[in-house]
């Protein structure tokens, strides 16, 4: 728990402040621009689906390194990973911001919403390489024996895009435009200070002169293909829900998906937190061959998962309104909406935790091809299913039903898939 504990911490009050933005969207400038913001998602999905990528399958690579004894071109791949994914965020800022007008009318941006999507997806692009940076940060501290650090950077990040959120919105009446300034400034602190972190010879992980291994990078990102595959994913079922609750509940509809995927983040941060946690641990006694070790860790995970998942289930339901009228400032019809969906998406957090933990634990093995199976299966292949067959049989419900009949089918197989490569990883 002293490594999964901070990770854990970071990503909950990530998503805190995640939804604090929204909150101080919905509120203060409307719930058109709530629903917005969920159009432009796709695009910084696909961000956050090149951070994850790298920052998973370059941090298990790196951690091996050191299990194994190799510190020196440990730090080499660290060196040379960040490098190249700084440079594809740039290129990818680039392409984003040229064709910017058309990506949000194909995103599904309608007339009522186009002025705040465009406000918002094109300040928020601008800082493109530094949510990068700042992910690849969160996730090598912890490879760098420094999860505390990272838990830290993450909260002055934290406080200073709520503190802005506010100067910005409410003082200085920017609406989303400020939102997203707030957004980027809230990354660009913590990503100075893990620069200068890192920077640091003397820390245990640090930047060095890289070498240009291709191999790595190629292995980097295979390792966190399903990290990019479920955020690729978050991108397509994103788009056909808001094209969907367009469809049968209009603009209202998008803010109630909006503000169950903003309760889904919170909820199930603590199983993305533990899993990030655990990572590394899972990836240097592999690494060194503790085969004891690796069994007692597993073990203990999925039994933490597990309990978690009851116990966030529950609580889901029992604030499932509170949560609902933070956003919604009262008993609207966006409200009413998102209660009743929110009671039927509920029963996803009983299978996600040992989903997201499965999936994490393979790429810990760099066994990047399970983990991406898992991946595209609970947030891409199955959801495309569900989003498309269970409304015609179950209406707007089955919008609701879609990411719990994702879930429970995954599972399934991902406890296969456990049983199945105990021995091989020998954590049977």
């Amino acid at each position: 728990m002293a490594f999964t504990t901070p990770t854990m911490i970071m990503i909950v009050f990530l998503s805190l402040y995640t939804i604090i933005d929204g909150i101080f969207v919905s509120r203060f400038v409307g719930q058109n621009a709530l629903s917005a913001i969920n159009i432009t998602l796709p695009l910084i999905s696909l961000t956050y689906g090149i951070a994850f990528m790298f920052a998973t399958g370059g941090s298990a690579i790196v951690a091996k390194k050191f299990g194994e004894g190799n510190s020196l071109e440990g730090k080499q791949n660290f060196s040379f990973i960040v490098l190249c994914s700084v440079i594809i965020g740039m290129f990818l800022m680039i392409i984003e911001l040229t064709f910017l007008p058309n990506l949000l009318k194909l995103l599904g941006a309608t007339e009522n919403l186009y002025s705040y999507c465009y406000e918002y997806g094109f300040i928020i692009t601008l800082f493109t390489p530094i949510a990068i940076l700042k992910s690849l940060f969160d996730y090598f501290m912890v490879t760098a024996n420094n999860p505390k650090l990272g838990l830290i950077n993450t909260l002055i990040g934290g406080f200073t895009n709520m503190i802005l959120d506010y100067v910005f919105i409410v003082v200085f009446n920017l609406g989303i435009s400020g939102a997203a300034l707030a957004t980027g400034i809230g990354l660009l602190i913590p990503s100075m200070i893990g620069s200068i972190y890192f920077m640091n010879q003397k820390n245990y992980l640090h930047f060095t002169k890289p070498k240009l291994k291709w191999d790595v990078l190629i292995q980097s990102m295979s390792n966190g293909l399903s990290e990019m595959v479920t955020n690729l994913s978050t991108a397509v079922t994103t788009l056909l829900f808001n094209l969907m609750m367009i469809k049968y509940l209009g603009e209202d509809g998008v803010a109630s998906i909006t503000i169950v995927l903003y309760a889904q983040f919170l909820l199930m941060s603590v199983y993305l937190g533990f899993s990030s946690g655990a990572a590394p641990l899972i990836s240097f006694s592999y690494g060194e061959n503790n085969h004891p070790q690796l069994k007692q860790l597993i073990k203990y995970s999925y039994h933490f998962i597990s309990v978690a998942s009851v116990v966030t289930f529950v609580l889901a339901l029992i604030l499932a309104s509170t949560i609902i009228k933070i956003f919604t400032g009262g008993e609207t019809e966006v409200y009413h909406i998102t209660k009743s969906g929110f009671y039927l998406f509920s029963f996803s957090f009983l299978p996600i935790g040992i989903n997201i933990f499965a999936s994490a634990m393979f790429t810990a093995f760099s066994n990047g091809k399970v983990s991406a199976l898992i991946s595209v299966l609970r947030s891409l292949i199955l959801v495309i299913i569900g989003v498309i067959l269970l409304p015609i049989l179950l209406g707007v419900n089955g919008i609701w039903l879609t990411i719990p009949f994702a879930e429970f089918i995954t599972v399934v197989i991902s406890i296969s898939l456990t049983k199945r490569y105990a021995s091989y990883y020998h954590y049977e």
